[in-house]
């Protein structure tokens, strides 16, 4: 499995709009492959909205897209707000949950880290002696590397009730000893994080 990120950064204020305007025109893009989740920023880079997708692969994304892009009604017309788009090609870590419809929010925080090159496997490993005692306390939505876009990052989303949780959460998983896994020193050499809710049509939210 693949997993892309599309992240659009848009005009101030233009969020609302953008946002009806996708989920309206969603069953459209639908028809050819489902929708993993869908987000804004409220804390960390704003107006920002941002969607995931699965795909068994390449190929599936591929044809996805252009059969995609044959449907009148898509893309959606969002692009008078749009300043600025990325996309960026992940792949699972072998203990990372399926997309799967959901409801675990509707707090979202999603981690990336810039690892040194060479140190994922490294970090998959440490992750998974930790994962399922950090899951205690809080689930896990993701935890993906980069194949194409920004090389050598690490991205993992965690969900929370509240932003109260959130900071209960990481106290109680430090005091029990559960997080975080650790890594030597200088394999981590940029940290970005941000506080994302769900769109009411988001799969998991």
């Amino acid at each position: 499995m693949i997993i892309e990120m599309r992240t659009y950064t848009l005009r101030p204020g233009s969020i609302a709009e953008a946002e009806k305007r996708f989920g309206a025109a969603l069953a459209v893009r639908e028809k050819h492959s489902k929708l993993a989740a869908f987000w804004h920023t409220e804390v960390g880079p704003l107006n920002q909205i941002i969607h995931v997708w699965g795909y068994d692969n390449f190929e599936h994304r591929a044809a996805v897209r252009a059969a995609s892009q044959k449907e009148e009604g898509w893309p959606p017309p969002i692009r008078e707000f749009v300043l600025e788009q990325q996309s960026e090609i992940f792949l699972p870590a072998p203990f990372s949950p399926p997309l799967e419809p959901r409801s675990v929010g509707p707090i979202f925080e999603i981690r990336q880290y810039t690892l040194q090159p060479g140190a994922i496997p490294g970090m998959i490993e440490r992750w998974a002696e930790k994962i399922e005692g950090r899951q205690k306390f809080s689930p896990l939505v993701g935890a993906w590397h980069t194949e194409f876009g920004a090389l050598n990052k690490w991205c993992h989303i965690w969900a929370y009730k509240d932003a109260n949780q959130r900071f209960e959460v990481r106290d109680k998983a430090r005091a029990a000893g559960a997080w975080p896994p650790g890594s030597p020193a200088g394999t981590v050499v940029k940290q970005v994080n941000a506080i994302v809710m769900p769109a009411s049509f988001s799969p998991i939210h």
